[in-house]
């Protein structure tokens, strides 16, 4: 069953590496491909950051089983939030035209007038600019595609938590 899903250290490595992918693919598409992130997909690249040292500290105290579970806890919360702002991101992008919301202000304007919870609460209600799909492979958007690598990563999360290392 190893050779099929590592489990212990290895799975919490084999996650922490699929984050890394994650976020050095989304900075490819930022800085090779000039796409911009809308204000979600930066919200987006949070909660990879987030599981991705989840998965680390697996990686790290993973042979616990209390470590397991707080690792394991952790990136499942961490995916399943970033699911849930994919998820809002696709959403979006699914509307009409004539129901898309106004576009607001850049996050880093945003900052600077408000509390972080209401800049938070304004990313995601979305705006124009997150519902333009600038990309799309096989069908799926890349907040489509996020949104499947975040249920894989909580999934996964999930399987490091609950089976034990050979």
């Amino acid at each position: 069953m190893s050779v099929i899903m590592p489990m212990g250290r290895a799975g919490f490595a084999w996650g922490f590496l699929a984050c890394v992918a994650g976020l050095a693919f989304a900075y490819y598409l930022q800085y090779f491909q000039n796409l911009e992130p809308c204000p979600m997909c930066i919200f987006q690249r949070i909660a990879m950051a987030v599981a991705g040292l989840a998965f680390l500290l697996g990686m790290l105290i993973g042979g616990q089983s209390w470590g397991r579970w707080l690792a394991g806890g952790l990136a499942m919360l961490a995916s399943i939030g970033g699911a849930v702002i994919a998820g809002r991101h696709v959403w979006l992008q699914s509307l009409p035209e004539d129901q898309v919301p106004a576009c607001g202000p850049p996050l880093d304007t945003l900052l600077g007038m408000m509390p972080w919870r209401e800049v938070f609460e304004v990313v995601l209600r979305g705006d124009g600019s997150c519902a333009i799909i600038d990309a799309s492979f096989l069908g799926l958007s890349l907040p489509g595609w996020t949104l499947v690598a975040f249920i894989g990563l909580a999934l996964w999360a999930i399987a490091c938590s609950l089976l034990r290392p050979s």
